[in-house]
């Protein structure tokens, strides 16, 4: 069966299915969203959890999280080389509103405090978001880990900035 991600190239909350926490989790601390839906030679977040949180069945596998487990600490963010895991944040960011963790590989990278347009999964402009931090893993690291907030309904539609 082909999924919708094969037809559009947009991965869409249909596809993800059974890889997304159950929204009480959210309220209990920040976690990560693999939104990877390829079965492709790649593990590079596998390693990359310092929790041992993230697996997969094989090398061709898509990734799996235990949920329950994960603090959001965003290193597998970082490392994912198809940008396809990103940090949710409901319990931290203020009341009706979230924090997303997002991959950003674009120039300039944007700087805290300044105000952006959120984009969707078809990068269609869903609204505002602050800038709350900007992170490396580290000083070689080319991809920066950018935070912004959003309306907290828009958690797990925004996916990148503009």
């Amino acid at each position: 069966m082909v999924s919708d991600y094969e037809k559009t190239g947009v991965i869409t909350l249909k596809d993800l299915e059974g890889k997304i926490p159950p929204p009480e989790r959210f309220k209990k601390e920040p976690v990560a969203i693999v939104e990877c839906t390829q079965e492709i030679p790649c593990d590079a977040c596998i390693p990359a959890c310092p929790r041992k949180l993230l697996s997969m069945k094989n090398i061709i596998s898509v990734p799996s999280l235990d949920f329950d487990k994960c603090s959001g600490c965003a290193i597998c963010v970082g490392k994912c080389p198809g940008l396809a895991i990103f940090i949710v944040d409901m319990c931290k960011a203020p009341k009706g509103k979230a924090w997303v963790t997002i991959p950003y590989e674009f120039l300039p990278v944007p700087e805290v405090g300044s105000i952006v347009r959120a984009l969707n999964r078809e990068g269609e402009d869903v609204g505002s978001a602050k800038v709350v931090k900007v992170a490396r893993l580290s000083k070689e690291e080319k991809t920066a880990l950018v935070t912004f907030e959003v309306d907290e309904k828009l958690a797990m539609e925004a996916r990148a900035l503009r």
